[in-house]
């Protein structure tokens, strides 16, 4: 007879057999369940079985450690936990481990709390996988915590704990910190002097870090390529052209062998500090031209804005991996081609190669940068397909992204999934809100901030210096030094002088900017400058100028207000002298221009532009869209156009910007009145564009969006988001 035989796929009930035999089985269930929903069917079936409690403890911790990588999984993973009757120590700590190395670090803090609640025992093996959580999650109040649990438990003298403890502080920002718990370690090796090195590096404290070199070699202990590298690589990403001499002298005279990582990291450095030159001539003496040099050298020519350049070594490697790849599409970004930096990433994912989320960050700043709408939900999904969403610094990209691309429901809606939250991801939304013209909710997401940093005080104060909330601005101002204990900085100094100015409370904002505790700088200035010629305080608003050029003598905004200011009050001969100083100087008024994205292409026009191959068609729109808005009150508004020439020209100039362009183009190619038109406009609009803008949503009723260089307006039904305040 035969006999029949039953095979047990992973997710069936095993047969009644011997208990290691049904074990074996839940083990592989286990081991080959590759979705949360499966890990629950074995959870089932190891509650259905007759286990002891350390078999069945044994099983339940492996569905742990095998539910940490799968996305939505720490309540259930906690819930499990919470059930097991006795778990031994070093399987806790293997826990630990293992989380501290995942993409949510900051679940290992979160296990230590739910476990602690339940009794949950800690050894001395369990810190450095916590302390480690702590610091790859810039969890400080965390890592302080378990620090006071180590110094409670008598473990605060363990060497492996103590260098944990240096990480996370570093790591952290807390330099000091870290500096004591160095300061007490009885033995220190290369591995907690790389790391305070580094510390001092990551804090800009580059004087630090060459007396520590010195203490380390009177130590007897002598610094590696790693060390070396560490402060190169700082360096490089800093500028400090100084201090990398000082190494890359230390490396000669200690006769350091360069590998390549030491190698890239000098050309790093130089190249970061914009000696070009330099970095080039040690590329060209490298014997091998490994792939790590070679995209240091990308880098190198990308942040020196020769973008070029980078691409023609790009060219000359033969198998490009992912940084290489990050690397240019990084250069595009930061070069102003962000476009270029959007097609590279579709050139490497054809070539087989997976971003990371380097890369994706990369990306996402390109879009934000590009403001292209239709290519920031492609982006999305390009995320969503790699799972990068439950990384908290790709949410916090997304919501800059978003919001800079118009889409604020967007913004809002990364912002309302994250399960974490820090204070970038809730500044980024209240920067968000405050782009967007919409104060209220700025504040209303601020006041539910518990540990605000300074840059949350630059965005809410942006919130309400462009909504005219003065005694609102105020007041968060006082609060940030008397409660939150922030001292305030050229930013926070430059958002006041910008929130009077615009509420046209020069004499405050003067008196602001004469009482600071600091020199002005460009910035302040410049706002004070902005705010005399929205309000028509001339006399001021050239003083303002006279100081900016005192600290920057090519800034063209600052001439072109002097030559506007002149041309208002006919003095053609200042005209005449300004411009041509600003000839003499090489210094070009930048041009107005806007972009709209129209299927998934980036169309951009001048004033005036005719460039365009469906040129005649717009033009024939724009007759239409000026002619339909006269009959609703429109007239062209030549006070804008500050040229000595006749009225009808002057009527010419200004019906012939480019935003108008823009739009004409969008009504001609968007059919869907449901869909708003988004327009990029480099420069501020000018108020006869802003009240262009007003009534063609009205009478065509389309909502239109237009970034301009400082905030978003949303036309609808004829009114604008900024209520005229801008």
């Amino acid at each position: 007879m035969a006999i029949m035989t039953h095979p047990i796929t992973p997710f069936t009930t095993p047969p009644t057999t011997h208990p290691k035999t049904t074990h074996l089985h839940l083990s592989t269930s286990i081991s080959k369940a590759t979705s949360l929903s499966q890990l629950k069917q074995v959870h089932t079936q190891i509650l259905r079985q007759n286990l002891s409690d350390s078999d069945s403890d044994s099983l339940l911790f492996n569905l742990i450690l095998s539910s940490i990588p799968l996305p939505s999984s720490l309540h259930y993973s906690l819930s499990v936990f919470s059930t097991l009757q006795n778990p031994r120590t070093h399987l806790i700590n293997k826990l630990f481990r293992e989380l501290s190395r995942s993409k949510e670090p900051h679940n290992a803090l979160l296990f230590l709390e739910n476990g602690r609640r339940n009794g949950l025992e800690v050894d001395r093996f369990s810190f450095p996988p916590l302390l480690k959580a702590a610091s790859r999650a810039f969890a400080l109040r965390e890592g302080m915590e378990i620090h006071g649990l180590g110094c409670k438990l008598g473990f605060d003298s363990d060497p492996f704990i103590q260098t944990a403890l240096l990480g996370m502080y570093a790591n952290c920002g807390h330099i000091q910190d870290a500096r004591l718990v160095f300061d007490k370690m009885s033995e220190i090796d290369i591995v907690a002097w790389d790391i305070m090195i580094d510390g001092y590096c990551q804090n800009g404290l580059f004087d630090d870090v060459l007396v520590l070199l010195e203490e380390m070699r009177s130590s007897n202990v002598e610094p590696d390529s790693r060390v070396f590298t560490t402060i190169l690589s700082a360096c490089g990403k800093t500028g400090n052209l100084a201090i990398g001499k000082v190494i890359h002298e230390l490396i000669s005279e200690n006769n350091i062998i360069a590998d390549s990582r030491l190698q890239s990291s000098l050309i790093s450095m130089y190249s970061g500090c914009g000696c070009m030159d330099f970095a080039q001539s040690l590329y060209d003496k490298l014997s091998q031209k490994n792939l790590v040099v070679s995209t240091a050298m990308i880098s190198g020519y990308s942040k020196a804005g020769q973008v070029e350049a980078a691409r023609s070594i790009f060219d000359q490697i033969t198998n490009k991996d992912l940084v290489c790849w990050s690397a240019m599409i990084s250069g595009y970004a930061e070069s102003d081609q962000p476009q270029e930096g959007l097609k590279f990433l579709d050139e490497m994912q054809a070539s087989g190669v997976k971003p990371d989320q380097v890369t994706m960050l990369s990306v996402i700043s390109a879009c934000a940068n590009l403001g292209a709408l239709d290519q920031a939900k492609r982006i999305h999904l390009i995320v969503d397909k790699y799972r990068f969403r439950e990384a908290l610094p790709v949410n916090n990209a997304l919501i800059d992204m978003f919001a800079k691309c118009g889409y604020l429901d967007g913004a809002r809606g990364v912002f309302g999934q994250m399960r974490r939250k820090n204070v970038i991801s809730w500044t980024s939304m209240i920067s968000a809100y405050a782009i967007h013209g919409e104060a209220d909710q700025a504040l209303m997401l601020f006041r539910q901030m518990k540990e605000p940093n300074w840059i949350t005080f630059v965005a809410v104060l942006y919130a309400c210096s462009h909504a005219g909330l003065v005694d609102e601005g105020q007041h968060i101002f006082s609060s940030m030094m008397n409660e939150y204990n922030i001292t305030p900085k050229l930013e926070h100094y430059g958002c006041m002088v910008d929130l009077y100015g615009r509420a046209n409370r020069l004499r405050e904002a003067l008196e602001l900017v004469e009482t600071m505790p600091m020199a002005p700088n460009v910035v302040i200035w410049g706002s004070l400058m902005a705010a005399c010629r929205i309000h028509g305080e001339f006399e001021l608003g050239e003083f303002a100028a006279k100081r900016l050029l005192e600290l920057d003598p090519e800034h063209d905004g600052a001439y072109v207000f002097l030559s506007n200011f002149y041309a208002k009050g006919k003095r053609w001969e200042n005209v005449g002298e300004v411009r041509q100083l600003m000839k003499h100087k090489g210094i070009l008024k930048e041009r107005g221009h806007s972009k709209i994205e129209m299927d998934h292409e980036i169309h951009e026009f001048l004033t005036a532009d005719k460039s365009h191959k469906h040129a005649d068609d717009i033009y024939a729109k724009l007759d239409e869209v000026v002619c339909k808005l006269m009959q609703v009150g429109y007239a062209p508004n030549t006070s804008v156009v500050l040229i000595d020439v006749d009225e009808d020209k002057k009527k010419d100039v200004v019906l012939l910007h480019s935003e108008k362009l823009a739009l004409c183009y969008g009504l001609l190619k968007s059919s869907n009145r449901g869909s708003p038109i988004h327009i990029i406009k480099n420069l501020r609009i000018c108020e006869d564009c802003h009240s262009f803008m007003k009534l063609a949503s009205k009478v065509f009723e389309r909502e239109i969006v237009v970034r301009d260089r400082t905030r978003f307006h949303h036309y609808r039904g004829g009114s604008c988001s900024c209520k005229d305040y801008w």
